[in-house]
C-alpha cells in the first residue's frame, strides 16, 4: 500500500443502452470491447496506467496532471475524426479529478476517484470535466483550452466544485471564456453550427439561432427576452454562439442557476459562463426552490442523430 497524488481519468461511452437495444448482443458487445480497449490504449500512449475497465468505461490515473489533460484531448479528437464514425455514434464522455490516492495490490482509492467519477456522469457527450486542482496545476497544454463552468453541486458532495470544462477542438475566433488567467483558452464547439435554442419563459415559447446572437436576457424593454421580474437585472445575461456552441453567460448583480434535465446538479453563475446543451432550465435571481423563481426554460437542438447505423466500424 502507498499513498501517492495523481489525476485521475474516468472516461466512458455515452448511449449503450441505446446501443445494445438497437444493434443486439452481439455487435454491440463487440463494438463496445473493442472501443473500451482502444480508450485504454490511448490513455496509456501518454503514461497513464489503467486502473481497470468497467464495461463500457476506463478508470486510468496519471501522475502529471498536464499529461493527463494532453491524453483526454488526444483521445477525443482522434475519436472524433475516425473516419467512418457516425455523428453521435459511441461518443465519449470523461471526469477527471487530482488528489491524494491510496494504491493497494493495483487499485486505487480516494475522493479524486470519486470525483472523477461523479463529473464523468455529469458530463455530456463529448465533453471533458476536469476540477480545478487538475486545471491549475495542469497550466498550458498544447491543444486544449479551460472553460470555467461554475461550482457545480455534486451527487454525494456536500459542498459544490469548482467544475472546467477542457476544450478539445481549439482555435475558436470568438476568444475565451475561462476566467483563470495565464491559461491558454478556446472556446470548442460542441455543437454543429446549425444549432439552435428554444426558450420558454412568461408564457412565451420561441426559438433562436446563431443569426440572433448575441441574445439579451434580462426586464429591460428592449431585451429580446424579456422577464418582468424585480429580482431579474435589466441586462442579466446574454446567450451567444461561439463556434458552433450555445453559451449563458450571467452578467446580473444576484447569480442565475443552471439545471439540466436528468441531473440533480445545479451550476451556479455569477458573471460567469456556462455550456447549454441538452435541455433545462434557468433562475434568474434567486435560486431553484422557491415557488416563483423566474426561471427560463431551454432546449437545444441541432441535426438530428441517426437512431440505428447500419454498421458498427470496428476498432
Amino acid at each position: 500500500m502507498r499513498t501517492v497524488r495523481h489525476t485521475v481519468v474516468f472516461s466512458d461511452i455515452v448511449g449503450t443502452t441505446a446501443l445494445f437495444e438497437a444493434q443486439g448482443n452481439t455487435r454491440a458487445t463487440t463494438a463496445v470491447t473493442g472501443l473500451t480497449e482502444w480508450m485504454a490504449a490511448a490513455l496509456g500512449l501518454h503514461g497513464g496506467r489503467v486502473v481497470k475497465t468497467l464495461g463500457d468505461g476506463v478508470l486510468a490515473v496519471f501522475s502529471e496532471p498536464a499529461s493527463a489533460v494532453a491524453a483526454v484531448v488526444d483521445m477525443a479528437r482522434r475519436h472524433h475524426e475516425r473516419p467512418g464514425k457516425p455523428d453521435g455514434a459511441m461518443d465519449l464522455r470523461v471526469g477527471m479529478a487530482y488528489g491524494e490516492l491510496v494504491e493497494v495490490d493495483g487499485d486505487t482509492y480516494g475522493d479524486a476517484v470519486n470525483i472523477a467519477s461523479r463529473l464523468c456522469e455529469r458530463a455530456g457527450a463529448r465533453e471533458i470535466l476536469a476540477d480545478a486542482a487538475t486545471v491549475e496545476i495542469a497550466g498550458s497544454v498544447e491543444g486544449a483550452g479551460y472553460v470555467r463552468m461554475g461550482a457545480l453541486e455534486l451527487r454525494g458532495r456536500a459542498e459544490p466544485l469548482m467544475v472546467y470544462q477542457v476544450d478539445w477542438r481549439v482555435g475558436d475566433e470568438h476568444g475565451p471564456l475561462t476566467q483563470r488567467a495565464g491559461l491558454a483558452s478556446e472556446l470548442a464547439p460542441i455543437h454543429p453550427p446549425n444549432t439552435w435554442i428554444e426558450l420558454a419563459w412568461s408564457g412565451s415559447i420561441r426559438t433562436f439561432g446563431a443569426s440572433d446572437s448575441p441574445l439579451h436576457v434580462g426586464r429591460g424593454s428592449q431585451a429580446p427576452v424579456r422577464v418582468a421580474d424585480p429580482r431579474v437585472s435589466r441586462v442579466h445575461a446574454r446567450i451567444e454562439w461561439r463556434g458552433g456552441t450555445v453559451v449563458f453567460t450571467d452578467l446580473s448583480s444576484y447569480g442565475s442557476w443552471v439545471r439540466f434535465d436528468g441531473s440533480e446538479t445545479v451550476v451556479a453563475l455569477r458573471r460567469s459562463a456556462c455550456l447549454l446543451h441538452g435541455s433545462g432550465q434557468i433562475a434568474l435571481g434567486v435560486p431553484f426552490g422557491r415557488t416563483d423563481t423566474p426561471t427560463l426554460g431551454f432546449g437545444v437542438t441541432d441535426t438530428e442523430l441517426p437512431e440505428t447505423w447500419d454498421t458498427l466500424p470496428p476498432y
